[in-house]
């Protein structure tokens, strides 16, 4: 036999390949080992690691046959990348010499070789491993250090190997030494344990209230005042008022990690909280690349995105934010594809009202009029806009910070309010969708307001001069309040409380 198939997969952006690995040896005085379907270095590179491995196994390398061996991942016009395909190489090949048999239907192997035959981490893995119970296959052969996120998925056997030469004893027929297959990943979610409680905050009442209906309704927020005064503190304690992600949210999210080789701490089972640096670039925060990658708005699908210092970010990436915040999604195209990445987040954003801090607060400002102008110019009004929520964090009594005693409600009390506020949406909508992701058609539907609600509404709007994206946040904001306090409509005080959070002229 000189010719063998077996199957591997890849992914490309966030979607999962099967891909089929051909193998043809022929005899030739000189060794020649090519691989051809758009493989990228590191897959070229898979004929240096592939010999030491099957050589260290106990069989004779390759390079030792003389042998013209030709590879071919198909299809062709599909771009690899990664080692991922070097347990189904060295497979292939064995199976080509004739130095093992066995079965290759419905069986996907996964895995970059070591040297020594060892196989190490991989990423990708649980798209993948769906992928391939999708596409009707029985196993799945991976690295033991990714089965537990394999196993994730039911319906389709994961075995965990630690080297070639385990998993060639495992498909020996005649040999005793089996891998027992990973039983399905059981997710277990353990109480949080709060860095930050918002009764360890001091004051900050307003804001408090403002991240509790961001919370609850899924609406961005932003927070402005002057250094020191608790706005990341706040930010980094609003991740814990969020509820844990549902099990086609793990998946989803645990996935779009695994892809982008963030997944550290095993399978994600809370909302992501993505905070990047404001001297990352338009890439890091969006996504692209020559072959577009997810940015960090993608990898807080489903979280939280806290962007500090906002105006601090280069203006190009702040408006980038743009598609994100309105379409959940965000388009990348290059000339050498393209991509539309899932990118449903809680922004969360503070700033100061200008570069020394002090604007309009207690110390003296040094900035003159014109820097200050043009430091809130960075943020425009496409962006204002589209954030819900404009909450002021002002400076704080040195009394109050002297108290030791619990300021306001604690976490666990917010976040059982947030449940419940969730809830009543899920009820609502039928399915995991906030009221911040309500479109116009949603509100015409879920929304019904009596003739004074509408007239006071409009009234304000007027006033206020409001967009119609403006005009509609309100409603959304309103709606959320009404839900905190289980209400089935909204009234005017809900109204004025939403109206409350859109930003006021000079404000910032």
């Amino acid at each position: 036999m000189s010719f063998s198939k077996i199957y591997s997969a890849q992914t490309n952006l966030l979607n999962a390949h099967i891909i089929d690995i051909e193998i043809d040896i022929l005899s030739s005085n000189l060794y020649n080992f090519s691989v051809v379907g758009l493989p990228d270095k590191a897959v070229e590179e898979s004929r240096d690691r592939v010999s030491a491995a099957i050589k260290n196994s106990g069989f004779k390398s390759p390079k030792q046959q003389g042998q013209k061996i030709v590879i071919a991942l198909a299809p062709a016009n599909l771009k690899k990348e990664g080692p991922n395909f070097d347990l189904g190489i060295a497979l292939s090949y064995l199976l080509a010499t004739d130095e093992i048999t066995f079965d290759t239907k419905n069986k996907i192997f996964l895995g970059e070789l070591a040297l020594d035959g060892k196989l190490r981490k991989t990423k990708g893995v649980l798209p993948l491993v769906r992928e391939a119970k999708k596409q009707g296959f029985e196993e799945v052969y991976l690295p033991c250090e990714n089965v537990l996120e394999g196993a994730l998925i039911e319906g389709i056997r994961v075995y965990g190997v630690e080297s070639l030469s385990q998993l060639l004893d495992h498909l020996d027929e005649n040999s005793p030494e089996k891998i027992i297959p990973q039983p399905t990943t059981k997710i277990k979610l353990s109480k949080q344990e709060y860095k930050i409680d918002f009764s360890d905050i001091k004051g900050q009442d307003r804001a408090k209230r403002g991240l509790e209906i961001a919370a609850a309704g899924g609406h961005n927020i932003a927070m402005y005042g002057p250094p020191g005064t608790g706005k990341t503190m706040l930010a980094k304690a609003f991740c814990h008022l969020l509820p844990p992600l549902s099990f086609e949210d793990i998946l989803e999210v645990t996935s779009i990690h695994s892809v982008a080789g963030t997944l550290t701490k095993g399978i994600i089972t809370e909302p992501p909280f993505r905070a990047p640096h404001h001297t990352s670039s338009h890439i890091s925060v969006v996504g692209g690349g020559t072959f577009p990658k997810p940015g960090e708005v993608t990898l807080a699908h489903k979280g939280v995105l806290f962007v500090d210092e906002f105006p601090e970010f280069e203006r190009r990436v702040i408006d980038s934010l743009r598609q994100p915040l309105e379409d959940k999604v965000v388009s990348i195209s290059r000339a050498k594809g393209s991509a539309i990445f899932p990118a449903n987040f809680i922004l969360i954003a503070t700033m100061n009202p200008c570069p020394c801090g002090n604007y309009k607060s207690k110390k003296p400002c040094i900035c003159n009029q014109a820097s200050i102008q043009k430091y809130q110019r960075k943020i425009s009004g496409p962006i204002i806009d589209r954030v819900d929520m404009w909450v002021e964090v002002s400076s704080i009594d040195y009394k109050d910070l002297s108290d030791n005693k619990p300021c306001g409600e604690k976490t666990d009390l917010i976040k059982e309010k947030v449940l419940k506020a969730r809830n009543i949406q899920i009820e609502r909508f039928g399915k995991t969708k906030t009221n911040g992701d309500m479109s116009s058609k949603d509100i015409e539907k879920h929304i019904k307001m009596n003739n004074e609600v509408k007239g006071a509404i409009n009234e304000y709007a007027e006033n206020l001069n409001l967009s119609a994206r403006a005009y509609h946040k309100v409603i959304k904001l309103a709606r959320t309040v009404a839900d905190l306090k289980n209400k089935q409509d909204i009234d005017k005080d809900d109204i004025l409380e939403a109206l409350s959070y859109r930003p006021k002229e000079n404000s910032l």
